[in-house]
C-alpha cells in the first residue's frame, strides 16, 4: 500500500546522491540507511494499522495482549510490562486503560505487593490477540515482500544496531 502516486525512481538514493554532492559523502551511506529505516518503519505501521484498525487495537495495545498471553498466568506488574516492551510507564498506562475499557484487560492488585498492579488479561482479550494474531501473520509477518534470506539479514543487522546502542 503506498501513499499518493507511485514513484519513478527512488528519493533516499536521490538524498544520498546530494549528500555526496554537497560535501557529506562519509555521511552518504547512514543517512540513506536511517532514512530507509524510518521509511520501512512507516510503511510497516501503515500496513500494520490496517490489520489491527478493524479489531479495534493499536499495535502497542496488541503488543500488550500479546505480552500477557505468553505469560504463565496471563498477568504481569504494570511496571515489568514496561521495561519488557521498551516504553515509558505512561505508555502501558495509557494502553491498559484503553484494553481495560475494552474488557480485554483487568486490574488486579498484586498478591504480594501492595504497592504493585498486575494488568492480566481477559478471555475477550485472548480471543481478540488470537484474532489480530491470526490477520497480522497471513497479512503482514509474511508478506514482508523481502526473501526469507532477506529478512535474515535485516533482523541480524538490526539486532546488531540495537545491542550497540544498549537495547539489551
Amino acid at each position: 500500500m503506498t501513499i499518493g502516486r507511485r514513484l519513478d525512481s527512488d528519493p533516499i538514493e536521490e538524498a544520498r546522491r546530494q549528500w555526496i554532492s554537497h560535501g557529506w559523502a562519509q555521511a552518504a551511506d547512514g543517512m540513506a540507511t536511517v532514512t530507509s529505516i524510518v521509511r520501512a518503519h512507516q510503511i510497516l505501521l501503515q500496513r500494520i494499522d490496517v490489520v489491527l484498525r478493524p479489531l479495534d487495537l493499536t499495535f502497542a495495545r496488541y503488543e500488550i495482549l500479546m505480552l500477557l498471553s505468553f505469560t504463565k498466568k496471563g498477568s504481569l506488574p504494570m511496571t515489568r510490562m514496561g521495561t519488557l516492551l521498551q516504553v515509558h510507564p505512561t505508555s502501558v498506562t495509557s494502553a491498559v486503560d484503553r484494553l481495560e475499557k475494552q474488557g480485554f484487560v483487568e486490574r488486579l492488585p498484586h498478591p504480594t505487593d501492595r504497592r504493585a498492579v498486575l494488568a492480566t488479561i481477559t478471555e475477550a482479550g485472548r480471543a481478540r490477540a488470537l484474532a489480530a494474531t491470526t490477520a497480522l501473520n497471513a497479512q503482514v509477518f509474511q508478506q514482508l515482500g523481502v526473501s526469507d534470506h532477506q529478512t535474515t539479514q535485516v533482523r541480524t543487522v538490526l539486532r546488531t544496531l540495537r545491542a550497540n546502542a544498549g537495547d539489551f
